[in-house]
């Protein structure tokens, strides 16, 4: 079983609601946060990127610290757990992104991997002029795959040469390689956002109930094996645990009752521009009503785990039988003490 820690990486970090605690990113948090996850057994810490929040009362996402450079920062004082920033495809040349995950390589030796983000939040990237208009929608998985298929080759190969609808290359070269290939994450749930995980990543991050759960894991399972690959399912989930499952239902409760719906509206609002159906944007604009066990918008949509330590166990238990997912990403409200107590107290409890 995969255990892996979505670090707090921008503001907030993935609680929209003034019940959660505020606090801009922070390189220290960062890493006491990973050598937490690390000295608890988890296997990765993923650096998500945004480089436009989304206000409201929480300044939510306002702060964002750089992700290459903060996984790098990491990789000198980490020893064993994988660490995974995110190139978002519109603003990194798959050759510097290439550069740059080889040269984390060379500080941590075969402990760096690559998240794919595709891009569907046009305001972002507008704000830097690099948005390339509304056809992306429907042409970033396109996009992503040239894009992974450079980035791959140039880990492999040297002068490479590449014209295709997207880029140029010319004799590009990365070296030094990495020391092995690095882990391709990608969190597309739509239906092409699936065909792209299956072709060209190792794990797929998903965030939805268990009964889309189950169908997702199984359309991945079948569809990975028709061309001979094994890509696993990683879901998200939020987790509060407390002395007694009313309480943790009591702080899930006021999390939902103060969020913050200025900066939700703002989310929703640049999601359902996304024409792109089945993806994550559409999972978001429909998480506003949803309870907290599928996954509400105060929790960025991620599903909670919430009781006692006992109680959050035997859920992941539930959910690793009835879908046979081989790890899971968690975040907290409060990172390095939920880290922790899942590490001391719940981790012993599962099964798998």
């Amino acid at each position: 079983m995969k255990y892996g820690v979505f670090l707090p990486s921008a503001r907030n970090g993935f609680m929209l609601s003034e019940a959660a605690p505020l606090y801009d990113p922070t390189f220290q948090h960062n890493l006491d946060t990973t050598l937490e996850a690390e000295k608890q057994g988890f296997d990765f810490a993923l650096s998500m990127m945004k480089w436009k929040g989304f206000g409201g009362s929480t300044g939510y996402w306002d702060s964002c610290l750089e992700t290459f450079t903060l996984v790098a920062a990491m990789a000198a004082r980490t020893s064993s757990i994988t660490l995974i920033p995110s190139t978002t495809l519109l603003t990194t040349h798959p050759a510097v992104c290439a550069r740059m995950i080889a040269t984390i390589d060379d500080v941590a030796p075969g402990r760096v991997g690559l998240n794919v983000v595709t891009g569907w939040n046009h305001l972002e990237y507008e704000s830097m002029g690099l948005w390339r208009g509304a056809d992306y929608y429907e042409q970033r998985y396109d996009f992503a795959a040239e894009y992974i298929e450079i980035v791959k080759r140039l880990w492999l190969e040297d002068d490479v040469h590449h014209a295709g609808p997207f880029f140029e290359l010319n004799g590009a070269t990365v070296n030094p390689k990495p020391s092995r290939m690095p882990t391709i994450v990608s969190a597309g749930q739509s239906p092409k956002g699936l065909d792209f995980t299956v072709n060209h990543a190792d794990f797929s991050f998903v965030m939805t109930g268990l009964e889309n759960l189950r169908k997702f894991t199984s359309a991945m399972n079948a569809k990975s094996a028709e061309i001979g690959r094994s890509v696993g399912t990683l879901p998200l989930y939020a987790v509060i645990t407390a002395r007694s499952d009313a309480e943790a239902q009591r702080i899930a409760e006021d999390v939902v009752a103060r969020a913050d719906r200025t900066a939700i509206g703002n989310i929703l609002g640049s999601a359902s521009l996304d024409t792109n159906e089945g993806g994550s944007s559409a999972h978001l604009q429909a998480a506003l009503s949803l309870p907290v066990e599928q996954g509400n918008m105060a929790f960025m949509s991620f599903p909670l785990l919430h009781g006692t330590p006992e109680t959050v166990a035997s859920k992941i238990n539930d959910i690793v039988a009835e879908t046979g997912v081989p790890g899971i990403m968690l975040s907290w409200l409060d990172f390095v003490s939920g880290i922790r107590e899942f590490g001391e107290k719940v981790a012993p409890k599962i099964r798998y």
